[in-house]
Order: C-alpha cells, then sequence, then structure tokens
C-alpha cells in the first residue's frame, strides 16, 4: 500500500509575495510555493520547510498523491517543479498540481529492478546487468497511479534486453512512449558479458603442453 503524504499549508497574502517577502519566509523556515491546475486560480501558498525535506527523503514523494491541508480544507495535488538551492539543502520554491479524480495525468514514476541477483544471465551464464533507464512516464488517474514499476530481471539471459512493452503494468496504466509507435520501445536493461572467452580457459589453454614439446 502506498504511503500517504500530506503537508500542512497556508495561504499567502499579497503582502507575502515577492522576492523581498519569499524571503523573509526562507528565514521563518517556511517555502513559498504555487498550487494550481484543475481548472481553478493559482493560489500562492507557504509549505513548512522541515516537513517538505523529510517528505523529499522519500522516493514515492515525487510521484505520489499528496494532500494538502489548509487546516479547514484539503486539496490533491502531485508535485511537479522544485527550486533547490545550489549549495545548501534548502528548498526555494515549489510548484504543486492540482488533480481531477476523473481525469488521467501523465506522471514520471521509477524503476524498481527485482531478482537481479538470481538473473539468469548473470548468475548461469556470467553476464552483467546495464540499466538503460531508471524511471518512466505514465498515464492513469490518480487512483491508478502506481508508486514504481518493477522490472524483473529472473529470466533475462546474456546478451538480451528488456524493453518498454516487456514491462508488467498496473490495470489502468500506460506508458506515453510507447503511444508514439514501435520506435519508441526503447531499452530499460540488458545483460551483457565479455566479448572473448573466460580469463580462466584462457589460461588453462597457456599452460596446456604443446604436442612434441619434451617432458
Amino acid at each position: 500500500m502506498s504511503k500517504e503524504f500530506v503537508l500542512q499549508a497556508e495561504l499567502r497574502a499579497e503582502n507575502e509575495q515577492g522576492k523581498g517577502a519569499s524571503r523573509r519566509l526562507r528565514r521563518e523556515n517556511k517555502v513559498p510555493a504555487i498550487i494550481y491546475g484543475a481548472d481553478k486560480d493559482a493560489q500562492a501558498i507557504t509549505l513548512k520547510h522541515n516537513e517538505l525535506i523529510r517528505n523529499l527523503m522519500e522516493e514515492a514523494f515525487y510521484s505520489q498523491i499528496i494532500t494538502v491541508d489548509f487546516g479547514q480544507r484539503k486539496e490533491k495535488v502531485i508535485l511537479r517543479d522544485l527550486q533547490r538551492h545550489p549549495s545548501r539543502p534548502v528548498v526555494l520554491h515549489a510548484d504543486l498540481q492540482r488533480i481531477k479524480e476523473g481525469e488521467a495525468l501523465n506522471m514520471v514514476v521509477p524503476l524498481h529492478f527485482i531478482n537481479e541477483e538470481s538473473c539468469i544471465g548473470v548468475k548461469m551464464q556470467g553476464g552483467a546487468i546495464s540499466h538503460a533507464m531508471t524511471e518512466v512516464e505514465v498515464n492513469c488517474l490518480p487512483k491508478d497511479l502506481p508508486e514504481y514499476i518493477e522490472v524483473d530481471m529472473q529470466n533475462v539471459e546474456k546478451g538480451c534486453t528488456v524493453h518498454l512493452s516487456e514491462l508488467k503494468l498496473p490495470q489502468g496504466v500506460t506508458l506515453l512512449a510507447l503511444a508514439h509507435g514501435e520506435d519508441h520501445d526503447l531499452a530499460v536493461a540488458s545483460v551483457y558479458g565479455p566479448a572473448g572467452g573466460s580469463s580462466s580457459s584462457s589460461a588453462s589453454d597457456a599452460e596446456a603442453p604443446v604436442e612434441g614439446e619434451a617432458d
């Protein structure tokens, strides 16, 4: 079950907007943010910096539905953009997009690679796994939004590649890339091996006596 994320928020008055006001908010350990979408007016809001930082440490926070709690009302949003300080662990600004329960959305979700240690191409054939991507963009209703998508490497042999079309998707979820045609069926991961023979066989050949040599 996906974790529920909640952010406490306050509306910002007009005199709390602008660069000077934003700097004052940051000194008070607050984050200026904007909430928009769902056919409603955009609103300037304020988030608690420490609470936001704690949530940002969770991988799922970037791809899951977030509840913004204003006290007397709540709104469902997704994180669309984040501005960080270039050298300090400080969030400067956040963009939050409202969602509509019955309206599909596009969202980038992470890939989780499983059964890599028991992968046939690795365990039995001496290959190694290479990841071509670590996340994918999906389209689905908010209720169907996955926390992540698994890539099962169990039966992948050396020299083989897993493509987007081979991923097992939850019901109601599609990959945006595949909507553009077969040319966009990109590689997700592959198992590769050394071009030549193994070093052990080469060493054995070197040590084997050549016919005609003296004992």
